[in-house]
């Protein structure tokens, strides 16, 4: 793990290393601009995909793309075995199976759901879960001992692959660990985003199904990347 400090959040804790951050389903749109923002910001980024040199292509086109050389590649599982942030930027439709994979892999990590709560035959509309979040589904599955919070739900890849140093969109996290909400608002914030601890993991219901609301103001104004800014909270 390299020594590299976070820049850090106004309302996050004292974070002296940069975590490895491993993206499960990587070579999706909004994997890539999740690696690329990262890397771009000096983090270790591993791509996972469901075939390994997959990964390491993709890896390898992004590093040449940006002029980088801190990006790797390789299968999910190896990816989030080596990271010790395991993001994961896969649809929700498709997920159990990838949770089975990586399930013994994450254990003692943070994970970070992207996943939002969408009605998949109308994504302007929220659907919830039996569970009440997709992020308490993830939690479930893996068991206490991964810590597993909601991010980047209300977020666009067209924000993300943004040349500005700060995106005029706020990440809001929540989950039931206060020092996985902070580490991953640490990280935000060295990639120039504002994120915010918005509470416990039975939150991830709004943040997840935010989403929703963001995609109708996308159709109905016929804008792309429509996100959500906090208003008389402290920035630094």
């Amino acid at each position: 793990m390299s020594n590299h400090p976070i820049t850090q959040s106004p309302n996050s804790s004292s974070i002296t290393q940069s975590p490895i951050l491993s993206i499960i389903g990587g070579t999706g749109k909004q994997g890539t601009a999740l690696a690329a923002r990262f890397a771009k910001a000096g983090v270790q980024v591993i791509i996972g995909s469901r075939d390994a040199q997959r990964g390491a292509d993709a890896a390898k086109a992004l590093n040449a793309r940006l002029n980088l050389q801190n990006i790797s590649g390789t299968s999910n599982r190896d990816a989030a075995k080596q990271g010790d942030i395991v993001l994961l930027s896969v649809p929700y439709d498709g997920m159990k199976p990838i949770l089975e994979d990586l399930q013994d892999a994450v254990q003692d990590k943070i994970v970070i759901n992207i996943a939002s709560s969408l009605d998949p035959e109308k994504k302007t509309r929220a659907k919830i879960p039996a569970e009440g979040s997709i992020t308490s589904q993830v939690q479930n599955f893996f068991g206490e001992r991964a810590r597993v919070v909601a991010a980047f739900q209300n977020i666009s890849p067209e924000k993300l692959e943004s040349e500005d140093a700060i995106i005029d969109s706020d990440v809001l996290v929540c989950g039931g660990d206060k020092d996985a909400r902070e580490k991953v608002i640490a990280l935000c914030a060295r990639a120039g985003i504002d994120a915010f601890d918005v509470g416990v993991l039975a939150n991830a219901v709004a943040v997840e199904t935010l989403t929703a609301v963001l995609i109708a103001v996308n159709v109905k104004y016929k804008v792309k990347g429509a996100g959500i800014r906090l208003t008389s909270v402290p920035r630094g």
